[in-house]
């Protein structure tokens, strides 16, 4: 989760477009990796928590928002990613590995 937020804070512009697609990403290998057995139920879960927050920053862009405060609720996002990697190993690169 750590990396997917890094990415986006490193694009000079963030779109509703592009956090869509992230989303639609995360959704998918979410899900597929709990399938699998790859990750619990509690990592599915809490893998939630950061895509519902790129959902929710997704429509305050669509509504307007400027580029700083796009950037303050990722950097919000990542403190969350960093702390959801801690509690759940592994999770950030099996993510990773989906791409």
């Amino acid at each position: 989760m750590r990396t997917c937020v890094e990415r986006l804070i490193a694009l000079p512009l963030i779109d509703s477009i592009t956090l869509q697609n992230e989303i639609r990403f995360l959704e998918t290998t979410l899900e597929s990796l709990r399938d699998e057995g790859v990750i619990s139920n509690d990592a599915f879960l809490d893998g939630g928590a950061i895509q519902g927050g790129l959902s929710a920053l997704s429509n305050m862009v669509d509504l307007g928002i400027d580029r700083s405060e796009a950037q303050d609720h990722l950097r919000g996002l990542l403190v969350r990613g960093i702390k959801l990697d801690e509690a759940h190993p592994g999770l950030d690169g099996a993510i990773e590995s989906a791409r």
